[in-house]
């Protein structure tokens, strides 16, 4: 796969589809890489322009020295879009994808026609929580958090229908970067947009899920109602919503990201 070799980071990128088709790029969720997204790669890569990247830290993107802030995570979305010379995107991102969807809103609102925001908040969890993890797993690696994940990021039933899927998800984040994993948790420690909502004037769609622990649709609900043009729905799932209910998702992309 490419990579794109940035100061002080290298990022694991791909792309699908046409490069005449509008550009739709992802952002992965934390301790997951690009490939969480292969249901909407199969589905959409007839109608877009994807581009997908692993977050700094995951995947196959290079592990520079942390903490990492939000402003680095969106700025890199930023600098890969603009190695592909793609002026204008729409975007996906979900969880912590989700809150590097809202810095890039907030920031950079010319280089996308509508961003969607999922399984995310304006503020996920609270400071003590993300940094008592990071020092978890630089204690203990990513056993300790993977063993707990599926329920965190799927329903029960879900999970008990699709073993084989929540045990890919669960090896690939054991096999990833603790210090990565890590160094986005103090990022997503301290991330907190909510007194910039009010600025964000490109068009956002918040999709929440309706049985997500993580971020709740009360959370979702917070974001609509503080940013412009925003709207808020709803998904019959926990917090990885693109895995669980992958028709649907893919439905609402096809919904709201049209010229």
């Amino acid at each position: 796969m490419p990579i794109f070799d940035k100061k002080d980071v290298a990022l694991n990128y791909a792309t699908f589809g046409d490069s005449s088709n509008p550009a739709l790029i992802f952002s992965n969720s934390l301790g997951t890489s690009y490939h969480m997204w292969q249901p909407q790669f199969d589905a959409l890569q007839n109608d877009y322009l994807i581009i997908c990247y692993d977050t700094r830290g995951h995947g196959q993107s290079s592990t520079p020295k942390g903490p990492y802030r939000l402003d680095q995570l969106g700025q890199d979305a930023i600098d890969l879009l603009d190695y592909l010379n793609v002026n204008k995107a729409f975007f996906c991102g979900i969880s912590m994808g989700g809150m590097t969807g809202q810095w890039l809103a907030i920031n950079h609102p010319d280089r996308f026609h509508h961003l969607m925001l999922c399984n995310t908040a304006a503020k996920i969890g609270n400071e003590a929580a993300w940094v008592d993890r990071a020092k978890l797993v630089r204690e203990k690696g990513l056993e300790p958090i993977a063993s707990t994940a599926a329920s965190r990021w799927f329903t029960a039933s879900f999970i008990d229908n699709y073993p084989d899927v929540v045990k890919a998800l669960s090896d690939a984040l054991v096999a990833g970067s603790g210090e990565g994993y890590a160094s986005c948790c103090k990022a997503l420690s301290v991330a907190d947009t909510r007194e910039q909502l009010q600025d964000i004037r490109v068009p956002v769609t918040v999709v929440a899920g309706t049985e997500d622990p993580v971020t709740t649709v009360a959370d979702g609900q917070y974001m609509v109602d503080h940013i412009p043009n925003a709207t808020l729905t709803t998904i019959n799932a926990s917090h990885i919503s693109n895995i669980e209910q992958p028709d649907v998702f893919n439905q609402l992309i096809k919904q709201y990201f049209h010229d």
